[in-house]
Formats: C-alpha cells, sequence, structure tokens
C-alpha cells in the first residue's frame, strides 16, 4: 500500500490581518538565508502588507522546498503583490567582525531601512523561528555598540513577534524567505566569476564536499568568513630526491 503524502497547507495572512486588526498599519514578514554558509554575506529579506493586501501569488512557500527555476518565477509576482520589499546583507568581514546574530541584525535593519524610505516605518516584524535576532539588546553591549549601522538606524523599535515554521505559514514571510534567496544566490553567482575554483555558483558558499575540497586546496578569499573553522589549506609536500 503506497502511504499518503503529506499535504501542507500554502502559506497565508493569517496571521498578517490578525496584527493589522489589532492596529499595526504596516506588517512585515522578514527571513535569512546565508546562516550557515562558509563564504558570502548574510542576507534578509522583507516583504511589507497592509489591510489591502490580496492573495499571495500561486505557489509561494519556504524557498527551501521550491527549485531554484520555481523561485526565480515567484520574484516577480512578490515584488509586485507586497507594498513594499527589500534584501539586506552583512558581509563576511562583519560576520567575521561581530559575530553572526548581530551580523544578521545589521542584515536585518539595512532591509527596513530601505521600505522604511519608501512606505514609512513598520510596526510588527513576524520574524521566523523562535529567536528574536533583530530586537536590539537592551543593555550595552560594545560589539553591538560597533556593529551598529548608522544609515539603519532610523526610526522607532518596531515590535517582533517570532513563529516558528512561519516560512510555512505566513504569506509575507515566505514571500521573504525567496527574495532574500534568490538576491543572495545571484550575488555567490557573480562571485563565481571572480573566484571560480570554488564552485559557488552551484553550492552557493555553503561546505559542500567541492567548496572544502577547494578551500584545501586555494585557501580562504576575502569572501570566506575567517572566523570560521574552515578546512585547512594543505600544502603541498616536496617529493623526496633519491640520491643514487
Amino acid at each position: 500500500m503506497t502511504p499518503a503524502r503529506t499535504v501542507r497547507a500554502a502559506p497565508d495572512l493569517r496571521h498578517e490581518t490578525a496584527l493589522l486588526g489589532s492596529g499595526a498599519r504596516l506588517v512585515a514578514g522578514m527571513d535569512e538565508v546565508g546562516r550557515g554558509a562558509l563564504a558570502g554575506p548574510v542576507s534578509v529579506g522583507v516583504v511589507v502588507v497592509d489591510a489591502a493586501t490580496g492573495v499571495c501569488p500561486d505557489g509561494l512557500t519556504d524557498s527551501k522546498l521550491l527549485t531554484a527555476a520555481r523561485r526565480d518565477a515567484l520574484v516577480e509576482p512578490t515584488r509586485g503583490w507586497c507594498v513594499a520589499w527589500a534584501v539586506g546583507h552583512a558581509g563576511p568581514a562583519e560576520i567575521d567582525a561581530h559575530g553572526i546574530v548581530a551580523a544578521l541584525r545589521l542584515a536585518g535593519r539595512r532591509a527596513l531601512a530601505q521600505v522604511r524610505r519608501r512606505v514609512g516605518d513598520v510596526d510588527v516584524v513576524l520574524l521566523d523561528g523562535s529567536h528574536d535576532w533583530l530586537t536590539r539588546p537592551a543593555t550595552f553591549d560594545l560589539f553591538e555598540a560597533v556593529a551598529r549601522d548608522p544609515e539603519a538606524e532610523d526610526g522607532p523599535e518596531p515590535a517582533v513577534r517570532t513563529l516558528v515554521k512561519a516560512d510555512l505559514q505566513c504569506a509575507s514571510v515566505a514571500g521573504a524567505s525567496v527574495l532574500a534567496k534568490c538576491e543572495r544566490d545571484a550575488l555567490l553567482t557573480g562571485l563565481a566569476h571572480q573566484y571560480p575554483q570554488y564552485g559557488w555558483e552551484q553550492n552557493k558558499g555553503y561546505a559542500s564536499a567541492a567548496h572544502t575540497a577547494a578551500l584545501r586546496l586555494h585557501g580562504a578569499t576575502p569572501q570566506h568568513r575567517r572566523s570560521w573553522r574552515l578546512p585547512e589549506r594543505v600544502l603541498d609536500v616536496p617529493t623526496p630526491v633519491h640520491e643514487e
């Protein structure tokens, strides 16, 4: 007997509508990609909706469940559907200097700064997962202070609501995941022309077998996160000369 297939409900705007009904004018779904990569930036997508936003594009869901072709096909419909959108990035040097959580916060706030210039302040951010990495720490942190980007710090602090598997439930978060994934993939594909040894057009900076083998052969580039435990370069050992 063939086992029954699990059918996932498509993401919708139920959570966003509840927040809008509670007084929010603009609600943003936010998701990150690239957290676990060895190279390239960490990227955060934001999709903003309001009370007038209609049904999301057909097939929109968590980017990890979509083929590359399907993700690419959803980019323009998603951009046209929402009130505003943006993708923010924090590069390898920032990840090395401040840590991944502070880098995520930088990228997320850069994305929010972009949408703020278009539509004003977002009232609530729906964040995928159980950890609020977007809100600034309540206590002073030297690393956090150094990591701040003045251009991304304007405006009031938005309320943050975390939700596990939000990218499977909330259309705005699903849209953010697709836009962030497509933009970051395009960045890594472009960087692959500059560093062709590492196969970034295929692995997008993650620890594939080809990528780790290239690191052992060629070492790290400025696009690698050098503070991470990267595979060490294995230097060639000279062939011994046998005297006759």
